[in-house]
């Protein structure tokens, strides 16, 4: 088994090495990219001057040395039109991408596959029932999965508009780390939007209990409601529809509170 791992990766290295040269030479051989980077209006002297500013005027077997040798650490350049890294870059779509297919996952799908892939397949976790904490790790998964991407979204969106803020500014100026100014001063003002995010899905999430018990044969309040509606028990249905409202009046006044302890403006009225 080990020797069979072995070759496979060694095949996928190659694969991975092969996409990465022809697709240097295609974009390399597509045309002059230091005419396409500083556009039809600029000189003779400014193209020659890009060309030695990104390394285009050394070989292309030298050029795609210093690339590859680059991205071995994880370092992919700088991104001509942004003047960013394209790491960063990359990494911030990449975010957004997984955001946008976490919400359009229906939770009992993804509750369907954690079973397929951890508890048929690699037999790591029980596919259903109770049997110890491991039982719990899946449902836990399914059911909290959907609202991890809207507060990526919104964290994300948050940040970046606080990021440009002029107390921000006024932060880096006086020499803060980078550290201190994100998670002292940024992320406590990014994070009151989440904060009432994270109440409103968590309400949502007793909602979705149902489905996802059902789907790990789990007998607790989201099971106990269906059964007692499919059986016109209604004293049962009565008390957990008034156990879930308590428990989501009780997670909006927590927001609140962790959202005046935030920003003290809210207090206000």
């Amino acid at each position: 088994m080990g020797r069979f791992i072995f070759r496979r990766t060694l095949v996928a290295l190659g694969v991975a090495l092969t996409v990465s040269i022809i697709s240097f030479l295609l974009l390399h051989l597509s045309g002059d990219l230091a005419t396409a980077i500083a556009g039809p209006d600029a000189t003779a002297a400014e193209i020659a001057r890009i060309r030695v500013q990104f390394g285009l005027d050394q070989p292309m077997i030298v050029q795609f040395y210093h690339w590859f040798t680059d991205v071995l650490q994880l370092d992919f350049g700088q991104s001509y039109y942004y003047q960013s890294s394209v790491l960063s870059l990359i990494a911030d779509r990449l975010a957004l991408l997984v955001a946008v297919i976490g919400q359009a996952m229906p939770s009992f799908w993804f509750g369907l596959a954690l079973i397929i892939l951890f508890a048929v397949q690699l037999q790591w976790l029980p596919a259903a029932g109770h049997e110890g904490w491991q039982s719990f790790i899946l449902p836990a998964i399914a059911l909290g999965y959907y609202a991890t991407p809207a507060m990526m979204r919104l964290t994300r969106a948050g940040m970046l508009e606080v990021l440009e803020s002029d107390y921000i500014r006024t932060a880096r100026a006086k020499g803060l780390r980078t550290p201190t100014v994100i998670f002292k001063h940024a992320l406590r003002n990014a994070i009151i939007p989440v904060v009432a995010l994270a109440a409103v899905e968590l309400g949502f999430m007793l909602g979705g209990s149902v489905v996802i018990e059902s789907v790990f044969s789990l007998q607790g309040l989201g099971q106990l409601a269906w059964d007692s509606i499919s059986r016109n028990d209604f004293p049962v249905v009565q008390a957990v529809v008034l156990i879930i409202a308590l428990f989501y009046i009780a997670l909006t006044l927590l927001s609140d509170i962790l959202n005046a302890m935030l920003d003290p403006r809210l207090r206000v009225g």
